[in-house]
Order: C-alpha cells, then sequence, then structure tokens
C-alpha cells in the first residue's frame, strides 16, 4: 500500500523545501508545481490562468447581491474555477494511486481523506518567515520587513480562504492534521533525517 504524506504549510515556513526533502530522504515522488502543470492540459487553460485560479481568493467568485435582486456577474470564472478544482482533484487521486508521495498543498489532505494519508503542518515565527523569505528574494530587491510580513500575511489569508472554500475547515487547524512542526530556528536538512525515520 502506497504511503502518502500531504503538507500544507505557512508562507515562509520551509514546508516546500522540508517536503522536497523528505521525499528525496524517502525515495517518493515529490508533487508540487507539477499539478499545475498537469491541471492546464486536463482543462485546455493556460498554466498561468490556472495559477491565478488556484491562488484567487475564490469568496469573490460568488455573485454579487443587493438585498433580494441579483446583479449580472459573469459566471465563466466561477465555472472555470470549478473545472480547475475538479481537475486537480482528478489529478491528485491518480498521482496519489501510482506510487508512495509527498504532495505540497493543494487541499490534498482533503481530497485524499478516504486514503488517510498522513497531513503535516509546517508553521513558524513571522521572524524566522521574514528572514527566510528574505533569502530566497530575487536580487536587488529591498522590501523592508514590514512590507514582507504584509506580502507573508496576504499569501496566508488567500491559502486560508482557498483552502475554507473547497473543504469547509479551518487551514492551519491543529485538528486537522496529524503532526505540525516548527521550524523556527530549525535546520530544515538536519530535521528531515529524523522526520523520515518515522515513515521508514
Amino acid at each position: 500500500m502506497n504511503t502518502i504524506i500531504t503538507v500544507s504549510r505557512e508562507f515562509g515556513s520551509g514546508g516546500r523545501e522540508l517536503s522536497r526533502r523528505l521525499a528525496r530522504e524517502l525515495g517518493f515522488d515529490y508533487y508540487d508545481r507539477e499539478i499545475l502543470t498537469e491541471i492546464a492540459k486536463k482543462t485546455s487553460l493556460s498554466e498561468d490562468y490556472v495559477r491565478q485560479v488556484l491562488e484567487d481568493k475564490p469568496h469573490g467568485l460568488y455573485p454579487i447581491t443587493t438585498g433580494r435582486s441579483f446583479l449580472y456577474v459573469d459566471t465563466q470564472p466561477l465555472q472555470q474555477a470549478s473545472a480547475v478544482f475538479s481537475a486537480q482533484q482528478e489529478i491528485i487521486r491518480e498521482l496519489a494511486g501510482k506510487s508512495s508521495c509527498v504532495i505540497v498543498g493543494r487541499c490534498a489532505d482533503y481530497i485524499l481523506r478516504d486514503e488517510h494519508p498522513f497531513r503535516i503542518f509546517v508553521y513558524a515565527s513571522m521572524e524566522s518567515r521574514i528572514a527566510r523569505t528574505r533569502s530566497r528574494a530575487a536580487e536587488g530587491e529591498t522590501l523592508t520587513d514590514k512590507e514582507y510580513q504584509k506580502q507573508i500575511q496576504s499569501i496566508d489569508r488567500a491559502r486560508a480562504k482557498y483552502y475554507s472554500f473547497y473543504t469547509d475547515m479551518k487551514w492551519g487547524d491543529k485538528y486537522h492534521y496529524d503532526l505540525c512542526i516548527n521550524t523556527t530556528n530549525q535546520d530544515i536538512p538536519k530535521l528531515v533525517p529524523y522526520l523520515a525515520k518515522m515513515f521508514m
């Protein structure tokens, strides 16, 4: 039987690095942005557009109402968002059925709930997340700590809304995960081998 590990993470917590290294340590397949490419193929939408749909705030896709009367809104974005999520569900189930793997984000913990994946949530202090985000910034980027914090909080809010919209659960709630990892002041390359022993 395949071992499936899903990883949700706060932006800047190092969750993606931890996931990638964990998959490599275990010899598991690793899926993250590759899922976007597969969704684009299934839906015939561009990869950039799929990314935009997945990163958009889903609540903004609801029809606008005023009292009892509905204002005209284009329903195409809602239909496309639904098609993208349906394709995402299908792809994630296919990937999980092929081999043991680590899947990052994409509501995989919820989509694969019947498969009982091992669900990890990665978090860190804001100070640590700002430092990690700055260390990975493009050359010449000169944001202040306050600007980085605003960016981080905005991305986390979008992730939380997306997760809540499709799962009706609270993103980051410890009761929805099997293991929560605080990466503050942690050396992720040194941490991963200890974590991997849980699955060997």
